[in-house]
């Protein structure tokens, strides 16, 4: 969405189209979050926006006779250069071990004196 300058809505669990406008309903901390705004946009369901259907035995049989159709990319007139460029890739630091302390009082004073964030 942010590649492509559209709104984006998360975890939809209710969306209404009304002509170039969406409204969708979308489950927060605090309850549940109306928010609308103009097509085209990315939204993405979350698992409440519908029931699946479930593949039974005899389509799943009829699927594994289809032939797969292959189209080549170039042939659908997408442009397939890479639109990110990677500058550096490296592992996140080590984390150092953790300590156990034996009270509470001692807690309080560690954070005060070696964190620093009390």
């Amino acid at each position: 969405a942010e590649m492509l300058g559209w709104p984006q809505a998360t975890f939809a669990s209710k969306i209404e189209i009304a002509a170039d406008k969406v409204s969708v309903v979308r489950e927060v901390d605090g309850g549940l979050e109306t928010i609308a705004f103009k097509m085209p946009a990315v939204i993405t369901a979350d698992l409440r926006l519908n029931e699946p259907r479930y593949a039974s035995l005899p389509g799943i049989m009829k699927a594994r006779k289809k032939e797969l159709k292959e189209i080549a990319a170039d042939s659908l007139g997408v442009d397939l250069a890479p639109k990110l460029k990677i500058k550096t890739l490296a592992a996140p630091p080590k984390r150092q071990g953790g300590r156990k302390v034996a009270s509470v009082q001692e807690l309080v004073s560690v954070l005060h004196t070696e964190a620093k964030v009390i």
